[in-house]
């Protein structure tokens, strides 16, 4: 590279494709154009595979791969450029590179050169995002014939409604098929139906992404003539199948969601966009004037959305909060503060965020612990990284990664039980099928069974062939292993047996069942895997486990707590020691009562209702009322004695509580002195000073009752006989009622007025009482009577 700009200077470019048959198709053509192979200046990496030296300086890279890199070293020492190719994608990790990328320009590397590109850009998005120019290149591209055919009236006729297309443009058109499938089940019985129609000797390629890298050659060869090729998604962009001159586009593809029985990421098929549909049919003109035949109708066009969903507003959100907290913590960038393309949203994030303190990944400030920075370098879904990271031999990192295999599909057993019924839900089983064949499964389910649990042992740093790995399966199986490796990965899954008939409470909350007839309704804990929810919730992957056998990562999650309760019948404090996970309760026995766990019980019952368990005479409600009027009128300093105060905190009364030991003994409390303790001496005096308690009449005192709307003297009419006023409260802010009763103790007049009272009430008054109590005095003019 002589040629090579300033900015470059000894440094590399990287350039980053979404798929690893589209990195190695990059590197594979900009080599041929210098007459060169791969791993000398063009290079590329990916997981399985890399072609790369020291005098590489373009190096053809995934997403996926890109993120670990960037984990590893943010900086990106030596590299000068970053190209992201198909940014229209949006995909997860391709967004997650992007953002990372931003950051270490806005922040560590300005010279850092960023690049975004696609054929079919939402430009505005990306331009606003980066702050960058756009530059348009118009592409050679020969005119496409797009033609219609009628809806397919049910997805599992697609492969021969596609097979039917592909055999009579091979009979009536030019130039090599490419055929769009959502995935390998489609493209196999596809390949079938197309051998039957047109024989066995059509050159018929399958296209997938867990293809050898062979088999992926072969396809792309030029060299292999007019062909047909059935491809998946990975044949969209950045792949050219040579000699193309007809798309049959199918119009589905698959896309990871997160599957509710599992809570992992599975692929489901959804109908593609409008700008996917123009991205496949121009494949058919890349070379020359083509044909794209879509197996649905102008109608359905028109009812596609515009542009695929950025998965960042769909996808599970446990690996990217995984990733950035590994960021945050290797550059100090908070999640919330990345700048990606458009923010992840916060209620995903959030629960991403709570798994993975369940999982042992992030302590309680969403921070990275020494677990989560393990479970980064697998890069897979958390759950199946902390399953591979609690393995503590080979022989159980084996068995974790077949559980894995496992889990990332659906179930090879699910309604294959034999002689009609149902299988058990014993993932034990399944994992037999790493070690011998079964007849219910078909062979080539088990044959990509063994190949996924090889790979997750490759990222493991074990590589290890298929016999070997039904031995190292046969050993790891031993004991509780299983169901100790899916407590790892699913802890929230955690279920324990509360009644025979299969009943579990799980750990994350909620329950489920198990087939009364399953093996497994004899354990009393089991380590759920997967679940399907029909009017109940039914269990249909787990594994038995025990208190004992827990992996650390669960045993760091058990609470012991000390719980006190009162006995209904005595009335006394009984302790019951639990050691719980989440809503699990493991260990539960009785433990003699401390003085604090009797204090915290009479506490929490009084807490419940004041005027239940304590005894609330007249005088401790008077005080009540009486601090409250004060609060009020002269001492908002006053502590709030109300109800509602009170049992905010429970502080006022655990002092009196020692030596208590029954709920009874709470009515024996003194509740005035109670209150009257939480006053300084001085405000107390005060209190009894601006509204006294009593109110002293000729006759003797009387008490005032504060708890009505006005405070009110009550006393029969003849105690207020020669009083010519009330007294004042709080300096007069208060006003106060005299209620004068008959003899019989019933109110006849309220006033708050005693003199004016006498001068004109008092004889209405007094001509009622004469009549109905002859016997009392009754003067005309009280006032001077004492």
């Amino acid at each position: 590279m002589a040629a090579a700009p300033d900015w470059l200077g000894d440094g590399r470019i990287l350039l980053v494709e979404p798929r690893r048959v589209a990195v190695r198709a990059a590197a594979q053509r900009m080599a041929a154009l210098r007459g060169e192979k791969p791993g000398g200046v063009i290079g590329y990496r990916t997981r399985l595979d890399s072609a790369v030296s020291a005098h590489t300086r373009i190096e053809v890279v995934t997403e996926g791969l890109l993120v670990r890199r960037l984990l590893a070293d943010p900086l990106l020492e030596g590299v000068s450029a970053v190209l992201f190719d198909e940014v229209h994608e949006r995909s997860l990790d391709g967004d997650t590179a992007l953002g990372f990328c931003r950051d270490v320009q806005q922040s560590l590397r300005p010279e850092l050169r960023l690049v975004a590109m696609s054929a079919t850009l939402d430009a505005g998005i990306f331009t606003t995002a980066l702050q960058a120019p756009l530059i348009e290149s118009d592409g050679r591209q020969y005119p496409v014939e797009v033609r219609y055919r009628r809806d397919i009236a049910h997805l599992r006729d697609l492969p021969e409604s596609c097979a039917q297309a592909v055999a009579q443009a091979w009979q009536e058109e030019e130039g090599a098929i490419l055929a769009f499938l959502p995935g390998v089940g489609e493209i196999r019985r596809a390949q079938a139906s197309l051998q039957a129609l047109l024989g066995e000797q059509t050159p018929i390629y399958p296209l997938y992404g867990e293809q050898s890298v062979e088999d992926q050659a072969r396809a792309l060869d030029p060299a292999s003539g007019r062909r047909i090729v059935l491809a998946t998604s990975i044949a969209e962009t950045s792949v050219t199948v040579p000699g193309v001159r007809v798309v049959v586009d199918g119009g589905w593809r698959r896309l990871p969601q997160r599957d509710a029985s599992t809570g992992l990421p599975r692929l489901h098929t959804r109908r593609i966009s409008r700008a996917t549909a123009e991205q496949r049919a121009g494949r058919a003109g890349r070379q020359a004037p083509g044909i794209a035949i879509r197996l649905w109708s102008e109608m359905t066009q028109r009812s596609l959305i515009v542009q695929e969903v950025p998965a960042i507003r769909e996808a599970d959100l446990c690996d990217f909060a995984l990733v950035t907290a590994a960021w945050q913590q290797a550059v100090g960038t908070a999640p919330a503060a990345l700048p990606l393309i458009e923010p992840a949203p916060e209620g995903g994030l959030a629960v991403a965020q709570a798994l993975l303190q369940y999982l042992g990944a992030l302590d309680s400030e969403q921070g990275l612990t020494t677990l989560g920075r393990q479970m980064v370098g697998f890069g897979t879904h958390p759950r199946l990284a902390a399953m591979l990271c609690a393995a503590r031999t080979v022989e159980e990192l084996a068995v974790a990664a077949c559980l894995a295999a496992l889990l990332e599909e659906r179930d090879p057993l699910g309604g294959r039980g034999g002689k009609g019924g149902e299988a058990s839900a014993d993932l034990r089983l399944r994992l037999k099928l790493f070690i011998q064949d079964d007849a219910r499964v078909p062979r080539y389910v088990v044959r990509q069974l063994r190949q996924a649990a090889m790979r997750f042992l490759r990222r493991a740093g074990q590589a290890v062939n298929q016999d070997d790995l039904a031995d190292l399966v046969s050993e790891g199986l031993a004991g509780y292993a299983a169901g100790r490796l899916v407590a790892a990965g699913f802890p929230d899954r955690l279920a324990q047996r509360t009644s025979a008939d299969g009943r579990y409470r799980l750990a994350g909350g909620g329950s489920a069942r198990i087939g009364a007839t399953d093996p497994l309704v004899q354990e009393g804990l089991l380590a759920g895997a997967a679940f399907h929810i029909r009017k109940g919730t039914d269990m249909t992957l787990a594994a038995p486990v025990t208190l004992e056998t827990l992996p650390d990562s669960v045993q760091a999650s058990l609470k012991e707590q000390r719980e006190s309760a009162l006995d209904g019948t005595s009335g006394k404090v009984i302790v019951r020691q639990r050691l719980r996970l989440g809503n699990l309760v493991l260990k539960d026995r009785n433990v003699p009562a401390e003085p604090e766990d009797v204090t915290a019980a009479l506490l929490a019952k009084a807490q419940s209702d004041l005027s239940r368990y304590l005894e609330w005479s007249v005088p401790a409600r008077q005080f009540q009322a009486r601090v409250a009027l004060a609060r009020t009128h002269y001492a908002p300093h006053l502590p709030d004695l109300s109800d509602e105060a009170l049992i905010q905190s429970m502080d006022w009364l655990e002092p009196w509580l020692a030596g208590l030991d029954r709920l009874i003994q709470l009515k024996e409390l003194d509740l005035v002195a109670i209150l009257t303790s939480l006053l300084p001496y001085e405000d107390k005096q005060e209190l009894d000073r601006q509204l006294p308690a009593h109110a002293t009449l000729k006759v003797g005192r009387r008490r005032i009752d504060y708890t009505t709307v006005v405070p009110s003297l009550s006393a029969r009419a003849q105690d207020f006989y020669g009083t010519m006023a009330l007294p004042q409260l709080a300096g007069g802010k208060v006003p106060l009622h005299a209620t004068l009763l008959s003899p019989a103790g019933r109110p006849q007049a309220v006033t708050a007025d005693l003199e004016q009272f006498w001068k004109s009430g008092w004889l209405d008054m007094r001509k009622d009482m004469r009549g109905r109590y002859p016997k009392h005095n009754w003067p005309e003019n009280p006032a001077h009577d004492s």
